[in-house]
């Protein structure tokens, strides 16, 4: 199984593919080549071989380094303990928005207050199209960047001023959509009649609480129908292709999950067992198609949108699923360290501040039960 970092992924056809940096140009932008094999083991020891004949860029420590040639060397250095997917993430980021603002500055003149004033004016004026500000996930995301080359450039001794522990996005919480009980029965309805693959597996999403890529990536090898469970141990997600060398150009990417946490055994209901015995085919197969060929993410939230439209509900997006699956637990009395390890959450914090969406007729229904055991005995 290819570990976080590696850039090892099977292919299609079965074959196994590895992706290195094989030079960096005039520019210091990074060139890509790939490996080829017919295992995983054969795949990294070219990989291995390849890595060593890379031609190393370092930082020159000099007051006339730019912030550029920092972030060049920073993206260097996490290749080997990053996923691609989050590699992508960041190589988007420092090409579209950080270094057309700050590549040039020197690292001897790169300030906070010109750090800070580069955050606002993404938070107020970031997007590309000139339509208004960055996200606040995005910005953060923009600033923990930075934040870990400035880190970098300390470890590399190299002459940086700033200060930027201080410095943080404040994030709007959104109130998270959860479907009420009758919209809920609305779309089982929906999606038990005429039941497909696809519908079957947004029905596995809404008792598992799964998320979009997980459901896409998962195959029939990943139940186990005797004892009742399910095992994620993989996602799927787009992301851009930077062996393409244009940030326009995306693939999709099967790899494991986010974290540790995600990888987990999910206890599934008897009903969805029963139906999922009617779908089950090759272990190979993609459970949303029942073959060889995959569903990828995007492609499944329309297909999502489309059945909610067609129950007449309120529009949502999948992941209003997941936020529907925790709640019905917590309103069933499910223990919350159970669902926290079924969601794949790092800790029940997670769980209860993001996810875990109490009603108002709980809420009365849990002060009355408190009302009834402590009730004065004069009243």
């Amino acid at each position: 199984m290819p570990r976080k970092g590696e850039n090892i992924y099977k292919r299609k056809d079965g074959r196994w593919e590895g992706r290195y940096i094989r030079s960096y140009d005039s520019e210091h932008k990074a060139k890509y080549a790939y490996v080829y094999g017919k295992t995983y083991s054969e795949v990294k020891r070219k990989l291995t071989e390849q890595r060593g004949n890379v031609q190393k860029v370092q930082p020159t420590k000099n007051k006339s380094s730019t912030y550029g040639e920092l972030l060049d060397c920073w993206l260097h250095s996490m290749q080997l303990n990053t996923k691609e997917s989050t590699q992508a993430r960041y190589t988007h980021l420092i090409k579209t928005h950080i270094k057309p603002h700050l590549g040039a500055v020197q690292l001897s003149q790169l300030t906070t207050d010109a750090i800070e004033i580069f955050i606002e004016q993404q938070l107020t004026d970031g997007r590309l199209d000139n339509s208004g500000g960055l996200s606040p996930k995005t910005v953060t995301d923009i600033l923990t960047i930075i934040k870990s080359t400035i880190e970098y450039a300390r470890y590399k001794e190299l002459p940086v001023i700033c200060n930027l522990s201080k410095l943080s996005i404040k994030k709007k919480e959104k109130e998270m959509r959860v479907f009420p009980p009758s919209e809920q029965e609305s779309l089982i309805g929906t999606l038990t009649n005429d039941m497909d693959h696809s519908k079957f597996g947004v029905l596995l999403s809404l008792y598992t609480g799964i998320r979009v890529g997980e459901l896409c990536a998962l195959q029939w090898e990943d139940f186990d129908l005797a004892h009742s469970k399910l095992k994620i141990r993989k996602t799927m997600q787009r992301i851009q292709d930077l062996g393409n060398g244009s940030v326009s150009k995306t693939k999709i990417v099967i790899t494991e999950p986010k974290s540790q946490c995600s990888i987990r055994e999910i206890p599934l209901p008897l009903f969805i067992v029963d139906v999922a015995k009617k779908f089950a085919s090759n272990p190979k197969a993609y459970i949303l198609t029942g073959t060889d060929r995959y569903i990828e993410p995007r492609t499944m939230q329309n297909r999502f949108k489309s059945y909610v439209k067609e129950c007449n509900v309120e529009p949502a997006n999948f992941h209003v699923l997941r936020h529907t699956f925790a709640t019905r637990c917590v309103e069933v009395g499910f223990e919350v360290k159970s669902l926290s390890e079924v969601l794949g959450h790092a800790n029940v914090n997670i769980t209860l501040n993001r996810y875990v969406h109490s009603s108002f007729e709980l809420k009365h229904s849990n002060m009355n039960k408190l009302a009834s055991q402590y009730k004065p005995s004069n009243m």
